[in-house]
């Protein structure tokens, strides 16, 4: 249900500021009341608040953004539900997936490094280059490129097949490709099969929303990027994502959501971790993806709660795992207090060019927290 609460902290600390002109939060803690018409059957409590305008519009809970590098959880869980299968596993070495890590350093790195950020490759590299000469991305370099990207202090063999972390897109980037040359199905249509339609998600790659008709009136826009020829709305913002996947997905960026579709992801991992439901995944399957790891709080598929400055809020719990999106986007799950909250904005438009997201980011997750952990301020 939208909240008048959540609308006003959308207004002051997002729209209010110019940290981003379109808005919309979510929060979903569970409640033992039934009396509660915000509550579902699975005992979740959820509320909504929006504010500002795409330019086509008041913005609302209906309102989809691009989630870039909040896609990246979605990969991990991806590889948890196809490991069921044993179609990929954890450990199984990207060379043995992805032709075109053959002969590269990266060829004997596990899936698990890759996700974990483990696996020694650079934080990023200009892959679209080409296209900004107006020339065409020739995937399979590209995708090579990625591949033999290992920073020069990571020359030396692994230890213990992980080196020190550094967040990377390219491992992501790898392990999507891998997905879909093993399965030879497109990571969009995967992500569909496995997750979107399991949990009756409202979300997917820019490709799979256009089939539906109403995207372009529902989007918010992105940035202005003169280079690529056309307003980003309805077109993914990351522009390696852009260069190798266009408007279907790539494993780092590349999905589209309104803010529900997020809570319930969010509620289904808490679920899996407390043991209410294993259907979706299992509490063993989500401690792989969530556990803390050495050298800092990255993890595998996930981000976690720095001990100072975390922008998931001062109140979360020691144990909350998420994901932060360039455009302007967050998710943010507490198993501790059993609370998802969720922000979304396209804090890029017009320009990339407007660091007052990483000041408003704790702030918001703060205050939604606050109003979760509360007795009367959701009343």
């Amino acid at each position: 249900m939208q909240h008048p609460v959540l609308d006003q902290i959308a207004q002051g600390l997002f729209v209010h500021p110019a940290v981003a002109p379109a808005a919309v939060l979510g929060l979903a803690r569970r409640s033992a009341a039934r009396s509660d018409n915000s509550c579902t059957r699975g005992g979740w409590c959820v509320y909504t608040g929006a504010a500002g305008n795409t330019g086509r519009g008041a913005v609302t809970a209906q309102t989809v953004f691009d989630l870039a590098s909040v896609s990246k959880p979605f990969l991990a869980v991806l590889v948890t539900r196809l490991a069921r299968r044993r179609t990929v596993g954890f450990d199984t070495r990207l060379g043995a997936l992805l032709a075109e890590a053959r002969g590269t350093p990266s060829e004997d790195a596990p899936i698990e490094a890759l996700l974990a950020h483990r696996a020694g490759l650079e934080a990023h590299l200009p892959l679209f280059q080409p296209l900004e000469l107006r020339r065409p991305v020739r995937r399979a370099r590209a995708l090579e490129r990625a591949a033999r990207s290992l920073r020069p202090a990571c020359r030396d063999p692994a230890p213990d097949t992980e080196y020190p972390p550094l967040y990377s897109d390219m491992g992501y980037l790898l392990v999507g490709a891998a997905l879909e040359a093993v399965t030879g199905i497109a990571l969009d249509e995967l992500f569909r099969q496995e997750i979107f339609a399991p949990l009756a998600l409202e979300m997917g790659s820019a490709r799979q929303w256009l089939a539906q008709g109403d995207f372009k009136r529902r989007v918010a826009p992105t940035e202005v990027l003169p280079w690529r020829g056309r307003p980003t709305r309805g077109v993914v913002h990351d522009d390696n994502c852009w260069a190798l996947a266009g408007h279907a997905a790539a494993g780092h960026a590349g999905l589209f959501a309104p803010v529900e579709a997020l809570l319930k992801f969010g509620c289904a991992l808490l679920d899996a971790g407390a043991r209410r439901d294993a259907s979706f995944l299992d509490q063993e399957e989500l401690a792989r993806l969530t556990r803390p790891r050495p050298g800092g709080s990255l993890r595998c598929g996930f981000d976690g709660k720095t001990t100072e400055g975390s922008s998931s809020g001062a109140s979360a719990g020691p144990r909350t795992f998420g994901h932060l999106g360039f455009t302007g986007t967050s998710l943010w799950c507490d198993p501790d207090s059993d609370i998802v909250t969720v922000a979304l904005s396209n804090r890029v438009h017009p320009t990339r060019e407007n660091p007052r997201i990483r000041a408003a980011r704790p702030l918001v997750h703060e205050a939604l927290t606050q109003l979760a952990l509360s007795t009367d301020g959701l009343s």
